[in-house]
């Protein structure tokens, strides 16, 4: 239970700003513009069940590309440090989204944007599947793997009703009030990517310092 807390906010803070979706709002709605309420309901339903499977397909599956690709587990924590620490460095600086649509591709869009690009890149991303077959890597329990599926859902869930609402939550919080919390959100990412960077390069340096060690104690000590 004393890692069990912890790591739930780790989980729901990390995986709700990957997600983004307040940044993913004005898209969505400027996407969406002159459809009806049940049509976009629709949109926002099939996208977050979509964005949940695979999200968590490759949470799950992640030892399985380890192992197919011969991945080290510690430099898969460098390289989703800098996504990460990528990301959050444009929220900082209040970047809604990577993603810029052009007036006739959001024409051809318009039939289906649930799968892309609203599901993928934007609400699933490479940083929130990094950060979900990392986060699974830490879970050495079946307590912290289910606290670590049940995040997932409770994060796309929120997704859900954001986007839902999203014309109504545009009114209430306004530009200034996005912005505030967008930078926000990508200080506390930031602070995630640099402990996940740590947290995989540190046992590289260790086993460096530690062969570097043997090696001298070789050449002292007499074959």
């Amino acid at each position: 239970m004393d890692n069990l807390l912890p790591f739930a906010f780790i989980c729901l803070t990390s995986f709700f700003t990957l997600t983004n979706p307040l940044g993913t709002m004005p898209v969505f709605l400027s996407m969406t513009q002159g459809m009806g309420d049940e049509e976009r309901a629709h949109i926002v339903r099939r996208a977050t069940v979509i964005s949940f499977f695979i999200l968590l397909g490759f949470t799950v599956g992640g030892q399985l590309l380890f192992r197919l690709f011969g991945i080290s587990a510690n430099g898969f924590r460098i390289a989703a440090g800098f996504i990460i620490l990528k990301i959050g460095f444009d929220m900082l600086q209040a970047k809604y989204s990577n993603t810029k649509l052009k007036d006739e591709e959001v024409r051809v869009y318009a039939d289906d944007i649930s799968v892309t690009p609203l599901s993928i890149p934007m609400l699933c991303g490479p940083g929130a599947i990094a950060n979900g077959i990392m986060l699974m890597e830490d879970a050495s329990t079946w307590e912290l793997k289910i606290t670590l599926v049940a995040s997932i859902a409770v994060i796309y869930t929120l997704t859900y009703f954001v986007l839902r609402f999203s014309s109504k939550l545009d009114r209430y919080i306004g530009e200034t009030g996005n912005n505030v919390m967008m930078r926000l959100m990508g200080l506390i990412l930031m602070v995630i990517a640099v402990e996940c960077f740590v947290s995989g390069i540190k046992p590289v340096f260790i086993e460096i310092i530690q062969a570097g060690n043997l090696q001298a104690i070789s050449h002292v000590i007499p074959q």
